[in-house]
């Protein structure tokens, strides 16, 4: 397929350069970062659109989105795909949609998770909303760059659905960063306190397969002086936008809420800025319960 590529930052580029060895023909755009090999550069975001079968953006936030929409809606070929993959609020996923459909495109929403290792390795997970005729074109796509495509139904869908895995996700490592830090003061082994969790109703993925304690378990940011491999603050975006979701249509959602304070506690001013979002558990380590 043509296919344009705007936002190659660190997950951009390595799903645009998955694209050009599985010998997909792409063109594509950043403001800052270079193209990554295979790729060829365009001089702005409406040439890197510019008749393609599909133009997939991976932007910031959705104020950036819709910016970009505005640019690129008018250059695209009708019918054309226009897949986003960032991760932005519900509203302006849904907004942009209904521009692009108004000009004649197929809009998904399709943000990611697996990180900059899934982007690397093409072993991402896409949330996709927009039209089944939509997704099934941009399929051979998802394929080289991940490793699992839901359809989870209309324009905004796929927002909603990583909005809410990702509010799981950041409940669930506060709780495990507590649980190693209580361990850690009762007197019992991290290592015997894992292997009891891992393997009975403890069990969760921020245990098992992204375990917070270095040498524990598997290996993850933790082991490497907790380097992102998600960062704190990307979980503070992305837990923002789920009580900016749940406000507008009045859900309830306290332990949300509570990750949220916490994680922004922790970015703001606890010097979890630039650290993984598993450095949580260094930060219950140094403090007490006052």
């Amino acid at each position: 397929m043509k296919v344009g590529f705007i936002g190659l930052g660190n997950m951009g580029a390595p799903m645009a350069a998955n694209l050009a060895k599985a010998g997909h023909l792409v063109t594509g755009f950043d403001i800052a970062a270079p193209c990554p090999e295979g790729v060829t550069p365009a001089a702005s975001a409406p040439e890197a659109a510019a008749g393609q079968n599909v133009v997939i953006t991976m932007l910031p936030n959705g104020d950036i989105l819709r910016a970009v929409a505005a640019e690129i809606i008018p250059a695209m070929e009708r019918s054309a795909v226009f897949l986003d993959c960032s991760t932005v609020d519900v509203d302006s996923a849904r907004a942009v949609a209904r521009e692009a459909e108004a000009a004649g495109l197929l809009p998904l929403d399709a943000p990611v998770s697996g990180g900059v290792g899934g982007a690397q390795a093409g072993t991402l997970t896409f949330m996709a909303g927009g039209s089944d005729e939509g997704f099934a074109r941009v399929e051979p796509l998802l394929d080289v760059m991940g490793q699992k495509a839901v359809h989870c139904g209309a324009s905004g869908a796929g927002q909603a659905a990583k909005i809410c895995n990702n509010m799981i996700l950041g409940v669930t490592m506060i709780a495990t960063c507590e649980a190693f830090a209580l361990a850690d003061k009762l007197g019992l082994d991290r290592r015997k306190m894992y292997d009891v969790v891992s393997t009975s109703s403890g069990y969760s993925w921020t245990m098992n397969a992204y375990t917070p304690a270095p040498g524990i378990g598997a290996k993850s940011p933790a082991d490497n002086d907790y380097q992102p491999g998600f960062s704190a603050e990307l979980m503070l975006k992305d837990l923002r936008l789920s009580q900016q979701a749940a406000q507008a249509v009045d859900a309830d959602t306290p332990m949300g809420e509570a990750a949220t304070a916490l994680y922004e506690r922790f970015v703001e001013h606890e010097g979890g800025r630039g650290k993984d979002f598993s450095a949580m558990l260094p930060r219950f380590e140094r403090r007490g319960r006052g």
